[in-house]
C-alpha cells in the first residue's frame, strides 16, 4: 500500500510562529494593527490574518490613525526603526531574534577599515534588513564563484578585515562550498554561519526524504525563500512537485508512486500541510482502488499545462520555422526552431521526422489561443545537466568547446551546459595563455557541481595530467641511461633548463649546457626550443632525470688536445691576475697560467706591473695536465728563444700587442 511521509520539520519555524502570534494578540486584544510587508509569504495565511483586520502596508505613511505597526520576521533597516521613534509612531517588532543576531553581526563592521558579505538574495527582505544594518561597505552573494570575484578585490592589495555572514534560510550546501572559497582565497575574514538551525534540520530532513520516496511534495508559498531552497534540495534526488494547497495535486503526477514525500516552507500552515497530507492519501488510495479509472483521472489532469512542466509530444508537422506536435491536451503544441536546438545550421528534418515522441518542456501557455509553445533544446540542457552534474562522481571525461574566456577563466559548453573552468584548472602550467583555447575543442573533468544552481566546475589540467601520466608510465619502461631524444624546453631556471621528453620531464643541469661558463641557462636555450639531450642519470623512485647536453667534440679540452699540444705559440688573452701570475684564455672554455716568473726574462714585482686585463699577449704553451686540466704559458720562453736567435744572427723579435715582430732598431750585421 502506497504511503504519504510528512517531515517533522515541515511548516512555521520559531520566527515566524512568533510574528504570528504577536499579530494574533493585538488582533485578538481588539487593537487596530497593520504589518510592514506581508507578515510571511504565504498568501492563504495573510488571508486568514486578513479577514481578522490586518492590513499590510508597504510604508508608514500608508498607516491609518490609532493602527499599530508590527516589524515583520524578516526585520528592517535600522533607520526605519530610527524614523518610527523618531516620528513617535507605535509599533511593535517581530524581528526573528536570529535575524537580530545577524543585524548585530553585521553592525559591528568599521566604516573603511570592513567589509560585510551576506550569502542570500539580495532582493529579498532579510537580507534587505541587514544591509541596513550596515555600517561600512557590504556586498551579497549567491554562490561560491560570485564570492570569489568579490574577495579577489582584497586579495590584490587591499588589507580590509571580511564579515562572512548568512541569510537565514540560505541553502547549507552553498553556504559549506561558500565557506570552502572564502577560507582558499581570504584568510583575513571572520566566518558566521548564521542559517538559523530549523532552517538546517529542515533542509537536510527534506533531502533525506528525498531520496528515499519515489515524488516529493513541497508546499509553502511560491514567492517564499525557504520553500524555493527546499524545492532545490529535493529536485536532485526525486521528481518534486511545489504546490501552495491540495488543491494544486494532480492524481497524474502520481502515479506508479508507492510512497510520497511532504515537507513544507517555514511559512506554511499547519492546517495547509494537513490538508495536503489528507488529500495526498487518498490520492494514492485510490490507485489501490479497483473502480479508480486512471484513464479519465489522466485526462482530467491534461485540462491544463503549466509552464516548466515536462512533457511528452508527438510529431505531427514539420515546417521551416517551427514544429507542431501533440501534447496530449486541447492546446496546439509548437516548437520554435530556435527552441529545437542550438545548431543554427541545422534543419529540423534532420532533428526529427513526424510521428516522433520526444521529450519537452513547456515555455508558456495559452489558454485564449489554445497554444502552447514548448522547447526539445532545453530538455537536452537538463540531459545534459545530469551527465555533467553525474561526471563529478563518475570520474567521465567530458568533451566541449571552449565559448568564453572571463574573469578568473574560460567557461566551456558539453552538451548545451556551460562549465567554468578557473584560469589555474584550464592549462597544464599556470603560465599558460588561457585566451589560445578560445573555440578550441577540449577534454575536461568535473571537480564540483551544484544541483541547485545547476552548476558545475571543471578541470582541464586534471584530463592532461592523466594523459601525462600514460605517457610517463610508458616512458619509464622502456628508457635507459645513454637514450637519446629530441626534446623541447618548456621552462628555464636560474640553476638549469626543464625539458619535455614526450610526456615527462627532464633537467639540463647549468653545467651540462656549457663547456663553457656561463651564469644563466638563457645564455644557451630558451623556452620552445628545440634539443638533443642524452640521459645521464635515472632515479625510477623518485622519477627524477639528469639530461646531457653537451656533446664531446666541442669539449675545450678535446680541441686543445688536438689542435693546441705543448710547444705551440698562440695568442692569448689576459682574463685574471693574481699575485702569482696572470691566466689567460687560449681557447674558450681553456685558460692557461702564466706563472710571474714566465712573464719577462727581468724580475717581475707585480703581473700587473707588466700585463692589464683584456690585454692580448703571444704565449708558449709549455706544459698540459689534461687529468687536473691546468695549462703552464710563458710568455718568458718566446723572449729567449727570440734572443737565442739574434744571438744566431737570426732577426731579433720583440714583443707587441701583435706578438714577437722583428726588431726594426736593431744593429746591422757587418
Amino acid at each position: 500500500m502506497a504511503q504519504v511521509r510528512v517531515a517533522e520539520s515541515a511548516g512555521f519555524c520559531f520566527g515566524v510562529s512568533r510574528a504570528v502570534r504577536i499579530v494574533e494578540e493585538l488582533a485578538d486584544s481588539g487593537k487596530r494593527a497593520c504589518t510592514l510587508g506581508s507578515i510571511i509569504h504565504n498568501e492563504q495565511e495573510t488571508g486568514r490574518l486578513a479577514r481578522k483586520g490586518i492590513r499590510v502596508v508597504e510604508s508608514v505613511e500608508e498607516m491609518e490613525p490609532g493602527e499599530t505597526l508590527v516589524i515583520r520576521s524578516h526585520g528592517v533597516p535600522a533607520q526605519v526603526i530610527g524614523d518610527l521613534e523618531k516620528k513617535g509612531v507605535p509599533y511593535v517588532d517581530a524581528t526573528c531574534p536570529f535575524v537580530k543576531k545577524i543585524h548585530q553581526i553585521v553592525a559591528k563592521g568599521r566604516p573603511g577599515q570592513d567589509v560585510v558579505l551576506i550569502a542570500g538574495d539580495a532582493s529579498h527582505p532579510e537580507v534587505q534588513g541587514t544591509l541596513g544594518n550596515c555600517n561600512c561597505e557590504c556586498y551579497t552573494f549567491t554562490g561560491p564563484e560570485e564570492l570569489r570575484e568579490i574577495l579577489e578585490k582584497w586579495t590584490k592589495g587591499q588589507e580590509k578585515f571580511v564579515i562572512l555572514t548568512a541569510q537565514t534560510t540560505f541553502n547549507t550546501n552553498i553556504w559549506r562550498e561558500c565557506v570552502k572559497t572564502a577560507e582558499k582565497v581570504y584568510t583575513n575574514l571572520e566566518i558566521f554561519d548564521t542559517i538559523c538551525n530549523a532552517t538546517v534540520d529542515r533542509q537536510e530532513e527534506a533531502g533525506q526524504i528525498a531520496r528515499q520516496v519515489d515524488r516529493m511534495v513541497v508546499v509553502g508559498g511560491r514567492h517564499s525563500s525557504n520553500t524555493a531552497k527546499l524545492q532545490d534540495v529535493c529536485a536532485p534526488y526525486c521528481p518534486t512537485i511545489l504546490v501552495e494547497t491540495a488543491k494544486e495535486l494532480r492524481a497524474a503526477d502520481f502515479s506508479g508512486c508507492q510512497c510520497v514525500g511532504v515537507t513544507a516552507g517555514a511559512s506554511t500552515p499547519a492546517y495547509i500541510i494537513k490538508e495536503v497530507q489528507t488529500t495526498m492519501a487518498e490520492i494514492l488510495n485510490n490507485f489501490d482502488d479497483e473502480n479508480f479509472n486512471f484513464e479519465e483521472a489522466l485526462e482530467q489532469s491534461f485540462k491544463s499545462v503549466h509552464t516548466g512542466e515536462k512533457v511528452k509530444g508527438i510529431v505531427e508537422g514539420i515546417q521551416p520555422n517551427e514544429i507542431t506536435v501533440d501534447i496530449g491536451t486541447k492546446h496546439a503544441g509548437f516548437i520554435p526552431i530556435d527552441e529545437l536546438t542550438d545548431d543554427p545550421t541545422a534543419k529540423p528534418e534532420d532533428i526529427v521526422h513526424k510521428g516522433d515522441e520526444i521529450d519537452l518542456i513547456v515555455l508558456r501557455v495559452n489558454d485564449q489561443e489554445g497554444t502552447v509553445k514548448l522547447s526539445k533544446k532545453k530538455v537536452d540542457a537538463i540531459a545534459g545537466l545530469e551527465k555533467v552534474m553525474d561526471a563529478a562522481e563518475t570520474g567521465e571525461i567530458l568533451e566541449g568547446v571552449v565559448t568564453d574566456v572571463i574573469k578568473g577563466g574560460v567557461l566551456a559548453v558539453s552538451g548545451g551546459v556551460k562549465v567554468f573552468i578557473p584560469a589555474s584548472q584550464a592549462t597544464a602550467s599556470r603560465n599558460d595563455p588561457i585566451e589560445d583555447l578560445l573555440k578550441q575543442p577540449v577534454r575536461f573533468k568535473i571537480l564540483e557541481v551544484n544541483r541547485a544552481r545547476k552548476r558545475a566546475v571543471g578541470s582541464i589540467r586534471a584530463v592532461l595530467r592523466e594523459e601525462k601520466k600514460v605517457l610517463a608510465d610508458k616512458f619509464w619502461e622502456q628508457v635507459e641511461v645513454g637514450q637519446r631524444y629530441t626534446a623541447t624546453v618548456k621552462s628555464i631556471e636560474k640553476y638549469g633548463a626543464f625539458v619535455d621528453l614526450g610526456g615527462v620531464d627532464g633537467m639540463i643541469h647549468i653545467s651540462e649546457l656549457s663547456w663553457q661558463r656561463i651564469k644563466h641557462p638563457s645564455e644557451v636555450v630558451k623556452v620552445g626550443d628545440t634539443v638533443d639531450v642524452y640521459i645521464k642519470e635515472l632515479n625510477p623512485e623518485t622519477r627524477k632525470i639528469s639530461l646531457g647536453y653537451k656533446q664531446t667534440k666541442d669539449n675545450p679540452w678535446e680541441i686543445l688536445r688536438n689542435e693546441y699540444p705543448a710547444g705551440s705559440i698562440v695568442n692569448a688573452k689576459i682574463v685574471s691576475m693574481t699575485t702569482f701570475g696572470a691566466f689567460a684564455q687560449i681557447i674558450p672554455g681553456v685558460d692557461g697560467l702564466i706563472h710571474i716568473s714566465q712573464i719577462s726574462t727581468e724580475r717581475v714585482g707585480k703581473p700587473e706591473d707588466v700585463l692589464a686585463i683584456g690585454q692580448e699577449v703571444q704565449v708558449k704553451i709549455i706544459d698540459i695536465d689534461f687529468e687536473k686540466k691546468r695549462v703552464s704559458l710563458s710568455m718568458r720562453a718566446l723572449m729567449e728563444d727570440g734572443q737565442e736567435a739574434e744571438d744566431s744572427g737570426e732577426d731579433t723579435l720583440v714583443m707587441t700587442t701583435e706578438g714577437f715582430v722583428p726588431d726594426e732598431n736593431a744593429p746591422e750585421e757587418e
